[in-house]
């Protein structure tokens, strides 16, 4: 496969052509905040917004899950304007979740608190009022359960349960800021078509999701 060169925070790089800047940086250990991008994914859903980017010779920051690499591309994950978007959204995602981190499971292993020192974002950000939900748990599962409360609709599970393994259990309900991730029916997990392969588990970045 043809490769082609480029330059991201100061250090020259190579990457196949077409690549995303996303997977490139991360290839190369530099790392980009992301919660929605699957390496699989033939199309990315840049539904985040976390992982902006300058590219020299663009006038506005670009998501780097769809920017593809370029011969010779100058890229700069630290830029002031990519960081201030990044913070913007991880801090709006935090105000519309329940950041309990001493009492998770997923604490230590958890993307959100992972993005949120990266950025240099307190997990429990003022800078936005507080609009929680309050969804019920699903514990009926024997395998995991599901707290709505902490997912970030990322999509990982969903596409996970659709396109990998063609199962279906899982999607999306409703629209705006009631949109959550549900079954068929909105069926209890124990009561709807998940097999209980636990790789939605896996593919979750947050406590959403976890092992019982």
């Amino acid at each position: 496969m043809k490769t082609v060169s480029l330059t991201i925070d100061g250090k020259e790089i190579k990457a196949p052509q077409g690549q995303s800047v996303l997977w490139a940086a991360l290839d190369n250990g530099i790392y980009i905040p992301n919660l929605c991008a699957l390496r699989e994914k033939a199309t990315p859903d840049a539904s985040c917004r976390l992982c902006w980017v300058e590219v020299e010779g663009e006038s506005q920051p670009v998501t780097a899950c769809t920017q593809s690499v370029a011969e010779g591309m100058v890229v700069d994950t630290k830029g002031a304007m990519a960081l201030r978007l990044a913070r913007t959204a991880l801090e709006l995602l935090l105000a519309s979740n329940v950041v309990d981190c001493a009492n998770c499971p997923a604490s230590g292993a958890c993307e959100l608190q992972k993005i949120a020192a990266h950025l240099g974002v307190k997990l429990k950000t003022k800078r936005f009022r507080k609009l929680l939900r309050n969804l019920k748990v699903d514990s009926s599962s024997p395998e995991f359960t599901y707290d709505p409360n902490k997912c970030v609709l990322c999509g990982r599970c969903i596409w996970v349960c659709r396109q990998r393994l063609g199962i279906g259990a899982l999607g999306f309900a409703h629209r705006g800021f009631n949109r959550r991730m549900s079954t068929f029916g909105d069926e209890p997990l124990a009561k709807s078509a998940c097999q209980e392969c636990r790789e939605c588990v896996d593919s979750c970045p947050t406590g959403a999701l976890c092992f019982k």
